[in-house]
């Protein structure tokens, strides 16, 4: 989401007549977008911002800005503790930033961190930053009004607004004709994504349908799914058409009631694994990723046990692991108890990543011998001689250089596997 905020910051201010610079050190106007989901993130902003100060030293007249989530949430606090702050504007200000640029030009603080009930910036045809031109990210909705006790989202965003079909699909149109090849639709939740207009309704599997039928050498991914949402007519439509990735990220977060009761999650661990069955059932050889945070408040031992015999029952392809991290004003930091010892978190997190390895790579092995379909995005980052691309399940695929040009499709049969890479040969 973040990337793509910073894709429309970079629209609108080309539109003003800024111009996006590559080297820093010849800059400006420096323009940091942050999150605030995890306290780690908000560190290596606070880290970002001591180098920028130094840079400021030495280039007094450079404008520092701080956008997102994290200047959402602690606004007015944030330009006092961080007195080399020029602007501060939140993720619904961002129309205003060449207005807010203006007034910090004159010298005066700018701060904008108004949330809207409307804004989705559908007439906004974001600038592709550091792009492949192969892979591009599409926002088709804002918010989040879900409100897990962990999340600051729902406060930093503000309430669920979808975006107008139409835009969506002329976008994802402008990119093929651009050389694109796949999409990502993005959301905090995109499966409660609904759009109406009069009598017209088109709610997320309406739009996937949309998206599969402009073309079938375009590829559609999308995140994030939250489980309670996760209807069997979208698991319907991702069978349907070839070209809407079989990769699924589902978040569980946790495998024990309990702690998905204070998480405030609104399914259970068994109403979990039946959506990981349907999809199983109706969409043969889909990946599942998910996130998982552990040692959330009042944790047991036996809470994260469950957790990872959810992991084994599930066999998850992917996982991004987090420990738990307290942030401020939400539902949890208000009402729970942080009290699980940081050497407790640091052990479970341990085992939850050492567990994943395991069915990463077993995911992986089993995939030996298989030939899929592979959209090349690029050279290896380690040769020169070979590319790499990625298969409908999202898992990276090495292999020597073709013929093929990056953006086109080539068949690859896996002759070797680790837990994070397919190594193969196309054919």
């Amino acid at each position: 989401m973040n990337f793509s905020d910073s894709e429309i910051v970079a629209s609108i201010l080309t539109d003003e007549g800024f111009e996006a610079c590559l080297d820093l050190l010849e800059a400006d106007i420096v323009l940091l977008n942050t999150c605030s989901i995890r306290e780690h993130a908000e560190d290596r902003v606070r880290k970002r911002l001591h180098y920028f100060r130094s840079l400021k030293k030495k280039k007094p007249g450079l404008t520092i800005g701080l956008l997102g989530c994290m200047a959402e949430r602690t606004k007015i606090a944030l330009m006092e503790e961080e007195q080399l702050l020029d602007i501060i504007a939140g993720p619904d200000s961002y129309r205003h930033l060449p207005g807010l640029l203006e007034q910090a030009g004159s010298g005066q603080k700018a701060i904008d961190t108004i949330l809207s009930a409307d804004e989705t910036y559908a007439d906004i045809h974001p600038v592709r930053l550091d792009s492949n031109g192969v892979s591009a990210y599409i926002s088709i909705m804002r918010g989040c009004e879900n409100f897990c006790s962990y999340c600051v989202v729902p406060y930093a965003r503000g309430q669920e607004r979808s975006r107008d079909p139409g835009s969506v699909i002329r976008e994802a149109k402008d990119l093929f004709i651009q050389g694109y090849r796949e999409v990502t639709l993005l959301g905090q939740n995109v499966n409660s994504y609904q759009w109406k207009e009069g009598k017209e309704t088109v709610n997320f599997p309406g739009l996937l349908e949309r998206m599969a039928i402009l073309d079938s050498q375009l590829r559609v991914r999308f995140a994030t799914s939250h489980p309670k949402d996760l209807s069997d007519e979208v698991i319907e439509i991702i069978a349907k058409y070839p070209n809407i990735c079989k990769a699924i990220h589902l978040p569980v977060q946790s495998g024990s009631n309990a702690v998905l009761d204070k998480m405030n999650r609104k399914y259970t661990r068994e109403e979990y694994l039946g959506r990981i069955r349907a999809i199983r059932n109706n969409i043969p050889g889909c990946a599942i990723s998910t996130d998982i945070i552990t040692g959330f408040c009042g944790e047991t031992e036996e809470d994260h046990q469950q957790t990872l015999g959810l992991m084994k029952e599930a066999a998850f392809d992917f996982a991004f692991t987090f420990k738990y991290s307290e942030r401020p004003k939400t539902i949890a930091a208000e009402q729970f108890d942080d009290n699980v010892p940081a050497e407790v978190k640091e052990s479970r997190l341990r085992e939850i990543i050492g567990l994943q390895q395991e069915l990463s790579s077993s995911s992986n092995h089993r995939d030996l011998g298989e030939t899929f379909e592979v959209l090349i995005e690029g050279e290896s980052k380690r040769s020169d001689k070979q590319y790499f691309g990625r298969n409908s399940q999202n898992k990276v695929v090495v292999f020597p250089k073709t013929v093929q040009k990056p953006g086109e499709y080539v068949k690859v049969t896996i002759k070797r596997a680790t837990s994070a890479t397919l190594i193969g040969e196309a054919i």
